[in-house]
């Protein structure tokens, strides 16, 4: 076939699968920003049903965005010092470990959700606050950031880095603020805008161990969905790509600044 062809028809079916996927989140916009999505546009234009998702749900997004960065926090704590000691650990052990971190990720969310009701749902307290579900948050997204960190300790030659501070005389603190920390950066980075990405959009745990009181975004418009307007459940999913989109450009920036340059 020729190549010209052979180019034409690849470029094709990719903007047909593209619009495929585009055309229905486009469609979801406009009906959150029509007067009437069953009239159409020639209803007119409007920001009415951006403003109601915020008096009614803006409670939901900020909890979400608390979730997320708390979230963060605790996972990169956790991550670093669990990836380096991943890297320089030789035992049998800590391949079996680096293995069990992605568990929470093959379980389903309702699993995961539904085993921490057993361990933990006892507690009243703990369980109708928020941090029961940033229990849940945390599970599922450390290993996210524990295989963004660790890739690029892999790939960023610490040991000899390492041994060239110990000769020059750095003990293990200097040695793992000053050489491991920095050449990792790019690695926290990535892990950490995933981890920030998938918290906020997180639903099947979160949905398992919500309260009324303590609904996050997704549960939020899982709701809008089911008892409001179409138009109201439509604003809410503009509003929620308003917060993701930006972030899942910043995830490919980062990746492309965690790859190995050759």
């Amino acid at each position: 076939m020729n190549p010209r062809i052979r180019f034409f028809l690849q470029l094709s079916f990719t903007l047909l699968v593209c619009l495929f996927m585009i055309i229905p989140v486009a469609m979801s916009v406009m009906a959150g920003l029509t007067e009437n999505y069953f009239v159409g546009l020639k209803s007119g234009l409007t920001l009415r049903w951006v403003s109601e998702v915020w008096q009614l749900y803006s409670n939901t997004i900020w909890l979400s965005i608390k979730l997320a960065l708390a979230c963060l926090v605790i996972t990169t704590l956790i991550s670093v010092p669990a990836a380096y000691g991943l890297l320089r650990s030789r035992r049998r052990w800590a391949n079996a470990i680096e293995e069990l971190l992605l568990l929470p990720v093959a379980v389903p969310g309702l699993a995961t959700a539904l085993a921490l009701l057993l361990a933990y749902g006892s507690y009243r307290e703990f369980r109708g606050s928020w941090l029961f579900i940033l229990v849940g948050h945390v599970l599922f997204t450390l290993p996210f950031m524990v295989r963004a960190v660790l890739s690029v300790m892999q790939t960023a030659r610490l040991p000899l880095l390492e041994e060239a501070a110990a000769s020059l005389g750095a003990n293990f603190r200097q040695r793992f603020f000053a050489v491991v920390i920095p050449n990792c950066l790019s690695g926290i980075l990535a892990g950490a805008l995933m981890v920030v990405t998938l918290s906020i959009g997180e639903f099947n745990i979160t949905w398992m161990l919500h309260t009324p009181l303590t609904k996050t975004l997704p549960v939020g418009l899982a709701d809008s969905y089911a008892s409001m307007r179409l138009e109201v459940g439509s604003a809410y999913t503009l509003i929620f790509l308003v917060m993701i989109v930006p972030l899942l450009v910043a995830i490919q920036w980062a990746g492309r600044l965690s790859s190995p340059r050759r």
